[in-house]
């Protein structure tokens, strides 16, 4: 175990997910059933590689906790980032986030995203839908969603059980490594990665 995956799990009790209060499992469905709508309709657009990628950066911002996600990617490292490094991060990382799984998302051209089931895990929801593609096997893919921010939003997801929050908190931190903890340098990179 490394001192960095040790403080890292730490900081990801720190930034945990208030208590969800007002959502409940309809609201839940609500959200996602708007997000998987956007996403089939993009991916139904026959848009450019280009124009798909800023659509997705659009739904990213509308239905995700992108603050969330970004702190949690950052990790440990958030610390010690000035506040001009925080926003410099979160806007690159928005950018990055949007390239990596809208490429993901585009392989689901010709295919669906289907709603399939809601249930309350801790303070959050898990919302369970089904990838549907082209030629291959259905797999899942579960958005959790919470309302700590006092607006109902996914906070992360599993494709096919990988879990985003921590996939991204890993990359993030290679990436800091690969650059001896330079945070600038690391943003820089971020501008074009994904």
């Amino acid at each position: 175990m490394t001192r960095r995956f040790f403080m890292g799990s730490t900081a990801a009790v720190m930034v945990a997910p208030l208590p969800a209060f007002a959502l409940n499992n309809e609201q839940a469905r609500s959200l996602v059933d708007g997000l998987v709508g956007e996403i089939n309709t993009v991916i139904d657009s026959g848009k450019s590689e280009t124009s798909m990628y800023r659509e997705f950066e659009r739904i990213f911002r509308q239905y995700s906790d992108l603050s969330y996600i970004a702190a949690y990617a950052m990790g440990v490292d958030a610390r010690r980032a000035s506040a001009s490094q925080k926003k410099a991060f979160t806007a690159a990382f928005t950018g990055y986030i949007s390239r990596k799984y809208g490429k993901r998302f585009r392989e689901f051209i010709g295919g669906r995203l289907e709603v399939q089931g809601v249930k309350k895990v801790k303070s959050f929801y898990q919302v369970r839908t089904m990838a549907h593609l082209r030629g291959e096997s259905p797999f899942e893919l579960d958005f959790h969603v919470s309302d700590r921010t006092g607006k109902n939003l996914f906070f992360n997801m599993y494709i096919e059980g990988i879990n985003m929050l921590l996939t991204e908190r890993e990359e993030i931190g290679a990436m800091l490594d690969r650059r001896k903890g330079n945070i600038d340098a690391m943003i820089a990179d971020l501008k074009s990665a994904g």
